[in-house]
Order: structure tokens, then sequence, then C-alpha cells
């Protein structure tokens, strides 16, 4: 079997903020908009909500191209609507705003999709990161979706974003994954035996006429229903572009991991999704700070020594691929906590030098405005 070419494509959601008031702009105007697609042309979409924007990389061969390109985007946009008195915030939800107050974007897909999902589509004020591999074997597609499923809560951990909402602490490190659980036909996908079946699950549900087709199936991962590619789904948007690539480069090298053991007639033992969902729970509350359970061990284990036997795992993967650098930052994203642990300090820290609980909010805002736009040490 030829090797996957694992391709990628990387698309992140943003927040758009005020830079006076650092609230949302729930109704922007056809100003800002068209200077976002002057900077950017189509890859910058529009999302369910006026207050969101969604863009998307091309293809590439590695993920330092894909970071690079987001880099790019990232100062084009904040260039275009720094006029219009706005900014970008990359994170999973806004810390005081009020999803009530938002808009939904005046699409017909999307006055659908609020027709058919009531409130319930109205809260979702959240971002999210979602990274695709290009698999071109459409039943490999669906050996690796089965097994990398194990291997979800632990990108999740890494790229944690969303510790508020409504203007208070949640406890949670991804609030995002709690509100988004309550959309239809989300969380662990099935194990399938292979593309057919897979599809013929699909046919079901599109010959029901209760989806148009596979897009409306948003699970943490999913093949696309576009591209030759595995898309991976569960992730917060990381505020910092360089998590972002260690992100994708730990997925790509799973990916490409699990491929190899296959060339050896081996492969990742399945783990039922009871099992794993509750990693994805340990994931969300704790990120990088707690523990998972290492089922292969019977035992709890802290993601920092979870962190290191992943990154000695895949350092093979990661040569051949070309992403070692991206890989080890994972450390850094350990040591140094994600941006959840980022938001939380700085709101903290804010409150114990006498900020109001207002000010202290703002001045998370302040600094995830400041991380999004950050350019990465070269």
């Amino acid at each position: 079997m030829t090797r996957p070419a694992l391709s990628i494509g990387i698309e992140e959601e943003y927040l758009l903020v005020d830079r006076e008031t650092r609230n949302l702009v729930s109704d922007p105007d056809v100003a800002l908009w068209e200077s976002a697609h002057e900077a950017l042309g189509a890859k910058a979409m529009p999302e369910f909500l006026r207050a969101q924007l969604e863009v998307a990389t091309g293809v590439h061969s590695s993920v330092a191209d894909a970071g690079k390109e987001l880099v790019e985007m990232r100062a084009s946009l904040n260039n275009a609507l720094e006029k219009h008195g706005a900014a970008l915030m990359a994170a999973s939800t806004h810390p005081f705003a009020l999803w009530w107050e938002q808009q939904p974007t005046d699409k017909d897909r999307y006055k659908v999709m609020a027709e058919d999902l009531g409130m319930i589509a109205r809260r979702m004020v959240i971002c999210g990161m979602h990274v695709h591999a290009g698999i071109e074997d459409a039943d490999l597609r669906i050996d690796l979706m089965n097994q990398v499923r194990y291997m979800l809560p632990h990108l999740l951990s890494l790229s944690t974003s969303s510790p508020f909402w409504g203007s208070r602490l949640t406890g949670l490190k991804s609030y995002r994954i709690s509100t988004f659980r309550t959309m239809p036909r989300t969380g662990l996908p099935d194990e399938f035996v292979s593309w057919s079946e897979y599809q013929r699950h699909v046919d079901v549900l599109v010959r029901a006429r209760i989806i148009e087709d596979s897009s409306k199936i948003w699970w943490d991962i999913r093949p696309s229903s576009r591209f030759p590619t595995l898309e991976m789904r569960i992730t917060d948007v990381c505020t910092k572009v360089e998590d972002a690539c260690a992100v994708a480069a730990t997925y790509v090298c799973l990916l490409h991991m699990l491929y190899r053991l296959r060339l050896n007639n081996q492969r990742w033992r399945q783990y039922a999704p009871m099992l794993i969902s509750e990693n994805i729970w340990r994931a969300q509350r704790y990120g990088v700070e707690g523990t998972l359970m290492d089922y292969g061990k019977g035992n709890l284990v802290s993601y920092s020594d979870l962190a290191e036997e992943m990154i000695e795992m895949l350092q093979p993967d990661a040569e051949e691929l070309g992403c070692w650098p991206e890989l080890q930052r994972v450390r850094t994203i350990v040591e140094d906590g994600t941006s959840a642990d980022r938001q939380i300090e700085t709101y903290r820290t804010a409150l114990a030098s006498g900020a109001s609980n207002e000010e202290a909010l703002k001045t998370v805002v302040d600094q995830l405005i400041a991380d999004t736009a950050a350019v990465p040490a070269t």
C-alpha cells in the first residue's frame, strides 16, 4: 500500500472583537466584511454568527508551511479590521459576551440551521480548529479514524482555550466542548469496518431527509465531505499559532504512526467509546494540568508523562514528515500551559491587583488579542 500523502490543511474560527469595548462585534457592517474579503478573498468565510469568521489554509506538504500561512492570514485580517476598530481573537469562547445578543448570519444555509436547531444553534458562540490530513484511500481513512479516536483527548488537552462563559470561570479548560455537545450528531464517531459501511449509515440519514449530506455530521473526527481527508475537529482554536502547529503536527504524526503499524500487520487496540469519552471529559476539565486514563496500564497518568511518551513514540514519524520542531512544541505547552491556563492566570492576577470583575475580563481579552496577533519567534 502506498503511503498516504498526509498533506495538511488547517481551518480556524475566530471571534470579531471591538477594540474599545472588548465585547464581540455582534453586527459588523458591510464595510468590515468587504475589508476582510479584500485581505483574504474566499479564504475569509462567514460563520453561523455574525461575530465569527473562519479561515482555511491551502493544502500544504508540511505543518510549518501551513503555520506560515496562518500567521499571514491572521496578520492580513487584523490589518484589515483595525480601521474598523475591530480585532481577531483566537479563543473558543469570549470571556464575557452574552450568546443571546449575537446575530445569526443572513444566509439560507444558516437560516435552515437556526430553524432546525433552535436555541441550541444560537448558543454556538464558540470557535474550533479543524485539521485535515490527506488520506487518498477511503477504507484507510476509516481504519485510521477508528484507531486515532483513542488519542483525541490528548489533542484536546493541548488546545484548550475556553475557560470562561458569560463572565464566569466555568471550572473547565474547554467549555466549548460542553456547549457543542448539545448539538445533534456530535461526539465520537462509531467504529466502521469500511468506507462502504460508513457511507451506508450516512445514506440512511440522507434518504430520510434528516441531513443533506455528511457535512451535517459534526463528530470529533470525520471523513471530510469535500476532500479526501480525515478531519480532526475536537480541538479548541489555539490562541498562539505555534500551539496550533504543535497540535497539527501531533495529529498527523499519530496518523503516520498508525499507518506504520499497519504495514507490520499491527494496529492500536480499540477501546469502547465510554472509556475514550471519560478521557475527553478529563481533557476538557483539566487540560494539560490533569491526568488521563492509560487504559493499557489501567491507571491515571499525568498529562506531562503521557506527552513525553507520545513525543518519544512519534519522533520517527515527525522526522520523516519534517515536523519534529513542531512536535517538540508540545513540551512547551505542557510546561507553560495552554491559552486557557494563561487566561485564568491573567484574570486572577488582575483581580488580585484590585481590578473589578469587568476590568479583569477585559484584561483577558486584551491578552487574547495580543497573543492572536503575535508572530512566532524563528
